[in-house]
């Protein structure tokens, strides 16, 4: 049996499932998340939709982790377009150990709760629409 840190709020589930399915008209959308350190409980922050992955860099935190739930419009090698789910979790180098930490060790938890196909660790200067292509092999 293995004991887990954080707990999952229940509305998250919800606004993922939503995401998942939602036919917005933007290409790129992102659910980034946090977890409440003092509830441990792992939460919605906010939707950004539409962001690129560009802007999404600025909008996170400089010095805390976070995970993102992404819909990323990817350009395969052969032409075909999808739009996958990717798990980033995002952790700067300058985040405290403590934090780093608490993310790291609900990273697997909340990958399989998300069921997102892919997860990319992003750290400091990482995170760009060229960088998310060339991790997800594609144009």
């Amino acid at each position: 049996m293995s004991a887990t840190t954080t707990d999952i709020d229940a509305s998250l589930l919800d606004d993922i499932r939503a995401f998942r399915l939602s036919k917005g008209t933007s290409k790129t959308a992102a659910l980034v998340v946090k977890i409440d350190k003092k509830r441990l409980v792992i939460e919605k922050e906010e939707l950004l939709d539409p962001i690129t992955p560009d802007d999404l860099a600025e909008e996170l935190p400089e010095h805390s982790p976070r995970f993102v739930v992404l819909s990323f419009a990817h350009t395969h090698d052969d032409g075909r377009v999808s739009y996958p789910l990717v798990l980033l979790h995002w952790a700067p180098q300058s985040s405290s150990i403590e934090l780093a930490t608490l993310y790291a060790s609900a990273l697997a938890q909340f990958s399989a709760a998300a069921d997102v196909g892919r997860t990319i660790d992003v750290r400091d200067g990482e995170l760009s629409t060229a960088a998310l292509v060339a991790r997800l092999g594609g144009k």
